[in-house]
């Protein structure tokens, strides 16, 4: 079977999603489509030899630095890419990547990271943050947003088979496009993790600096209650968060994975405050032996075990996070770095590798023989777990 790869950009770094393509590409090597692509971000990776090929959009006027300007033109270029000679088509979605367009006799397998988070979900938070609640730019704002809601939920049929990255985007797909979702936890590198080392007297929080990250909440918190904090990562809030920061607070950067996993194999804990999809960097926090104080939404659900590997807090402000990391306190003699490192490997990359070739082989035997991909896809799914 011919395939190739369709990805919403690759630029703006290394993250999650881009994890996921690089992992799919280094089971099954195919051409890659993407609306953008900054090379210099993917040194070291399968990505460096692949094959890619990018919409005009590459080309425009800070086309690869403000790639987002263009969102409301994406739909349209997603749909210009030229795909005909492909058998399967296997897009990696957080945006417009799923909606690229294919023929009746042709399978597309669509791992969506997350319905457009910006159009549905975050709608309101993000027109908020982006000063976007009155105003000429507002409603020029909120109608590109409203054609793309409408673009994206009407190409929900073009994907034959979805896979989720957690249960909680499963149900999310299921209210967005009502398609069931066969889910597929990312991978995680765990080998690359030391949980041996001992446990050092600051707490670490990792991500990139955007308002649903909330890393304003974490930094205000540790300065509040003047405890330890290593912050690592950039981004459009680094100066809103800097100034939010106390003599107790490291703002590091951005770093390399090697001092990551440094940092993650000394910290007492990892704080997490984001409502997140799925998020690898926490499962790599307990590869590293780590536990976890983590906001109790979203994937952290599926990846955090209460008392055992970390512990919840239930509301994204000040209060709520210092009740967590006072209760951790207490129970730090609970958390185990080896319980927490085999909890972790349950995410390992393998696992990962041996999942997706499954899915990729059942999803293909089936459209050859006439036959429906998703129930195959979905019947493997309850036969396993």
């Amino acid at each position: 079977m011919k395939r190739a790869y369709i990805h919403d950009w690759l630029s703006g770094g290394n993250a999650g999603a881009e994890k996921v393509l690089i992992e799919m590409i280094n089971i099954h090597s195919a051409p890659v489509y993407t609306m953008v692509y900054k090379a210099e971000d993917f040194t070291g990776t399968s990505l460096e030899s692949a094959e890619i090929y990018t919409s005009p959009i590459q080309h425009w006027p800070k086309g690869i630095s403000h790639y987002r300007n263009f969102l409301p033109f994406m739909p349209y270029q997603i749909e210009q890419f030229d795909l005909t000679q492909y058998d399967t088509i296997i897009s990696s979605s957080h945006a417009i990547a799923k909606g690229v367009l294919v023929n009746a006799g042709q399978l597309h397998i669509s791992y969506v990271h997350s319905p457009i988070r910006y159009a549905w979900d975050l709608y309101q938070q993000y027109l908020r943050e982006a000063n976007l609640t009155s105003g000429v730019k507002a409603v020029l704002a909120k109608m590109a947003l409203h054609y793309i809601r409408l673009w994206d939920h009407s190409t929900s049929n073009r994907v034959d088979v979805f896979l989720a990255n957690s249960e909680y985007v499963a149900q999310r797909i299921w209210r967005t496009y009502h398609r069931p979702a066969r889910v597929l936890y990312p991978p995680i590198d765990v080998s690359r993790f030391d949980h041996t080392l001992p446990r050092e007297d600051f707490y670490l929080a990792m991500s990139r600096f955007v308002p649903y990250k909330k890393m304003d909440l974490i930094v205000e918190t540790f300065t509040q209650l003047d405890k330890p904090l290593v912050v690592i990562g950039g981004g459009p809030d680094f100066e809103k968060v800097k100034a939010l920061a106390g003599p107790n607070v490291q703002l590091m950067g951005r770093q390399s994975d090697e001092v990551v996993a440094n940092y993650m194999a000394r910290c007492k804990a990892f704080v997490f405050a984001a409502d997140e999809d799925f998020g690898i960097v926490p499962v790599e926090a307990q590869a590293a032996g780590a536990p976890v104080i983590a906001y109790g939404k979203g994937g952290s659900l599926e990846t955090v075990i209460a008392d055992k590997t970390g512990v919840f807090f239930g509301q994204q402000n000040s209060e709520s996070l210092t009740r967590a990391i006072r209760i951790f306190e207490e129970k730090l003699h609970y958390f185990d770095a080896q319980t927490i490192r085999r909890h972790a490997e349950k995410f390992r990359t393998e696992r990962f590798h041996a999942e997706f070739a499954a899915i990729l082989e059942v999803a293909e035997s089936a459209k050859r023989q006439g036959m429906d991909p998703e129930r195959a896809v979905l019947s493997l799914y309850l036969e396993q777990k």
